[in-house]
């Protein structure tokens, strides 16, 4: 039974993926009975090619993939080799933590609130250079998509770094830092070559992720990402969504295309991969000790601080810009402010953020059940291999995760083909049951490693005292494991609120959420309502993660030795 169980939920997680990408591949080729495609051909890849622009959306997907990935990846890198185990890195776990309850687009509506021409940046530029209007710059929305890698880097490098740490005590960082440091090399040369690899293994599942998403992002990129062309994600969403159904062939097509970028960012890394641990291997042999290294860990914390930065004071700023009365450039602060746009905002908000919340307590108390059930059959699947860590098998691993790899246009699109093949109409269930395939992934990644953890001893004293498995389940290792899964259940809960194009998708827009309604609001520029949506945005997974990390304190209250354990 335990391993029937193990190997049904990944597939049941996997299986949206798989009839999704059924639904794009079919009409890709001309088959969709119900627009009156009733015979295969290769006209929606000759439409396709014929659209102007398409190779610069297709090269600037791929170019944010790759270059997002990278910065974000070597960012991290450089931060823990200069700062790991100092006042820095613990400053860092503690500020950082937050940032996992922002969503990408609060995060990138901060961030352009910060660079456009009339931003914070310039206005405090202003004075020192004479300026009385704000420069004529096409910052937001640049050709090369430079303003959207970074929206991309601000958010995801935090994340990266947080998952670093706490893939950092499997690498062994301090036995390792002073073998290094005894044999000669410098703090951030020895880090880099004896316990990154070891941290490095532990993350590219996430760091993999990050490309993907990248590669394939929407809502970012219809808030910081240029128009003419846009990436390839917009303007297959413009497509897909466009009053003539017959262009639904040709953005099948296109969603291919898109899966194919993201295989070839994937490939690319890969590759680069292997092309970093030989120049690692040839560094390492060449005898140097890079031992002077003091102006490099203090340029290493530049990255993860303008990140981090930028996120913080992008929120602050779009609260600022959401009690802000008239407000003219070079003023620094608003002259009046005032709560008129919170009390418009609030009475126009409140349906969106109660579908929000719905799905979102639905999808991720659905997921923390079903990731729950795994691991446990899992555990005592291995029951009989005692002494040997247990672990989700690369397999199921890969069947879970698959959503985050997958670029959601292509297979969101193919869901909503099935969808509307099926005659099923927009709804709360719905739409909570697609969100759910893509966060039970980041429940389980959260979830996986603190579960096992827990110590197995204390379920044998029980049941040696005559409790059953259930009994065992439920009134010692949840128990014990309250505070993990709490943080799983807010991650996926922010998960959630943060998805924006399968919201956009499958509800068909009948179903708004706090985040579509937020997006929809990129191209109006009434700053005071966009500062109040993003606010609003962010507060709901705030508190999740609130929550999360004060109920254990009171559930536990008095019960110090669960707390160490």
């Amino acid at each position: 039974m335990p391993t029937l169980v193990t190997w049904f939920v990944p597939a049941l997680l996997a299986l949206p993926v798989g009839v999704g990408l059924a639904g794009v591949v079919l009409p890709a080729f001309g088959y969709l009975p119900a627009l009156g495609g009733e015979t295969f051909s290769l006209d929606p890849f000759r439409q396709l090619l014929a659209v102007p622009g398409l190779a610069a959306s297709a090269l600037l997907s791929l170019a944010s993939g790759l270059l997002t990935t990278a910065v974000s990846t070597i960012g991290v890198a450089l931060f823990l080799a200069a700062f790991h185990g100092t006042a820095g890195d613990r400053l860092a776990r503690r500020l950082l933590a937050p940032l996992l309850a922002v969503p990408h687009a609060a995060a990138a509506f901060g961030l352009a609130f910060l660079i456009a021409p009339s931003g914070l940046i310039f206005r405090l530029l202003a004075e020192p250079f004479g300026l009385t209007r704000p420069p004529d710059l096409l910052i937001i929305g640049d050709p090369l998509g430079l303003a959207m890698m970074a929206g991309l880097v601000a958010k995801e490098m935090p994340f990266l770094l947080l998952v670093a740490f706490a893939a950092l005590p499997q690498a062994d960082p301090v036995r390792r830092s002073r073998l290094a440091a005894s044999l000669g090399y410098g703090r951030m040369a020895g880090f880099l070559l004896t316990v990154w690899p070891g941290v490095y293994r532990q993350i590219r599942l996430p760091v993999l992720a990050v490309a993907a998403y990248a590669s394939g992002v929407v809502d970012v990129a219809l808030i910081l990402g240029p128009s003419l062309p846009a990436p390839l994600a917009v303007r297959l969403v413009a497509w897909m969504n466009d009053p003539d159904l017959s262009l639904r062939f040709m953005a099948s097509a296109g969603a291919l295309l898109q899966l194919a970028i993201t295989g070839a960012v994937l490939l690319l890394w890969l590759i680069g991969e292997r092309l970093v641990g030989l120049l690692r291997r040839r560094v390492a042999a060449s005898g140097r000790r890079h031992g002077r290294d003091g102006t490099w860990r203090i340029a290493a914390g530049i990255p993860v601080a303008l990140a981090g930065g930028a996120v913080f004071f992008g929120l602050a700023w779009l609260f600022v810009w959401s009690i802000a009365g008239f407000w003219a450039f070079p003023a620094i602060l608003p002259p009046s402010v005032g709560l008129a746009t919170w009390s418009r905002t609030l009475e126009s908000a409140g349906g969106p953020l109660a579908t929000t919340f719905l799905v979102a307590i639905l999808s991720a108390g659905v997921a923390l059940v079903l990731v729950v059930i795994l691991l446990e059959a899992r555990r005592r699947q291995f029951r009989a291999s005692a002494g040997r860590a247990v672990r989700l098998t690369p397999a199921m691993a890969g069947l879970i995760y698959l959503p985050l790899i997958v670029p959601q246009i292509a297979f969101v699109f193919g869901l909503q083909v099935a969808v509307l093949s099926l005659g099923l109409t927009p709804s709360i269930p719905l739409l909570a049951a697609v969100h759910l395939v893509f966060v039970a992934p980041y429940v389980a990644l959260a979830l996986a490693d603190p579960w096992y953890a827990v110590d197995p001893r204390y379920e044998q004293v029980a049941a040696s005292l005559g409790h059953g498995a259930l009994a065992r389940l439920f009134r010692v290792r949840l128990p014990m494991a309250t505070a993990a899964v709490l943080t799983a259940m807010a991650i996926g809960f922010a998960t959630s609120v943060g998805q924006y194009l399968p919201t956009l998708l499958i509800g068909a827009g009948r179903l708004p959420t706090i985040t579509t309604e937020a997006v929809a609001l990129a191209s109006g520029g009434n700053r005071r309502i966009i500062g109040a949506y993003a606010l609003l945005q962010t507060l709901l997974p705030f508190l999740a993660f609130t929550l999360s990390a004060t109920l254990p304190r009171l559930l536990l209250r008095g019960r110090g030795g669960m707390r160490r354990a």
